[in-house]
């Protein structure tokens, strides 16, 4: 969307992500990059003539070894993820012509993202040479990391205060405690620290608001959101929709999905959104503010989309 223009004549992007917790949404998360590896070789009969064959099994292996050595050297907070997503085959006797992995490099920012991905094809590369086999690869799917905004964060902030907390009842705690049986103390006891909320015991629903910038940029991941805040200003928040403690991507999460909690927490965050557009509408110089907080940013760093051109959204196969 931000490729094809589709913000460039927005002045603000306000959003929301569902949450164990109430709150302004951090600008911290990982700039990322998904690829496909595609190996080319030679099959063969692995028992009558295997100097004949070229494994790209063998290719896709030692690539993967090569990344986890990298990882000793690389930032910290980088991370990099693989599935092999085609070992060529079912039958260990015959040599493996063709595999493919699948890679998603994260980095705190996009130029180190960048020189990352550099790091990881050259591993491919080097995979490639050592068994004599071909590789390409192909950009799936990519996101900036999120660039905050000031301004925005610390009105959205005060129209949280001025609105409260969600009002939860009693069937809405009893529900998500039951939820909570199936975590574990360490789930729960995460979520508190993502969010630099202080533990309560009992609590299965937080009916607070989390502190402004609160410590959450050790457990960040990445978001499709972080792109646009490079093209506009952007500002976001959490609402409180499920349990404390409930993992994300879980069969846990996807099961509340629907319950009163979710909904309380999904108007909750269209009030917030909405009473922050008012506010920004009646008010051009926070917007005017905004604007040059990013211009400034960019001044910087300007913006190199993570999705190269030519790049298009991959059809799902019936």
């Amino acid at each position: 969307m931000v490729k094809e223009g589709v913000f460039d004549d927005v002045d603000i992007a306000i959003c929301w992500h569902p949450a164990t917790f109430t709150g302004v949404n951090s600008p911290d998360s990982l700039a990322c990059n998904e690829l496909n590896f595609y190996f080319k070789g030679r099959a063969s009969h692995a028992a009558s003539s295997p100097h004949l064959g070229r494994s790209t099994l063998d290719a896709v292996e030692l690539m993967n070894v090569g990344v986890n050595y990298m990882r000793e050297h690389m930032p910290s907070s980088a991370r990099v993820h693989y599935a092999i997503t085609d070992s060529g085959g079912h039958a260990p006797n015959v040599v493996q012509a063709n595999a493919t992995v699948r890679y998603l490099v994260r980095a705190r920012q996009l130029p180190e993202l960048h020189q990352l991905v550099k790091r990881v094809k050259k591993i491919a590369q080097g995979a490639a040479l050592m068994t004599e086999t071909e590789v390409s690869w192909e950009v799936i799917s990519g996101d900036a990391n999120l660039l905050g905004n000031a301004p925005l964060e610390q009105r959205m902030h005060e129209h949280l205060l001025a609105l409260g907390s969600i009002q939860f009842d009693d069937a809405d705690r009893a529900f998500a405690a039951k939820f909570q049986t199936a975590m574990s103390a360490e789930d729960i006891s995460n979520s508190y620290a993502r969010f630099g909320v202080k533990p309560k015991a009992g609590e299965s629903l937080h009916e607070g608001i989390y502190p402004l910038y609160s410590p959450d940029d050790s457990f960040i991941g990445s978001t499709d959101v972080g792109t646009v805040s490079w093209v506009v200003p952007t500002v976001q928040i959490r609402a409180a929709t499920y349990a404390i403690g409930t993992p994300a991507h879980s069969w846990q999460l996807v099961a509340q999905g629907k319950a009163p909690a979710a909904h309380k927490g999904t108007s909750y965050a269209a009030e917030v959104m909405a009473s922050l557009t008012v506010d920004l509408l009646q008010n051009p110089a926070l917007v005017a503010q905004a604007k040059a907080e990013l211009a400034e940013k960019l001044s910087v760093t300007p913006f190199e989309n993570p999705i190269p051109d030519g790049v298009v959204p991959p059809i799902p196969q019936a």
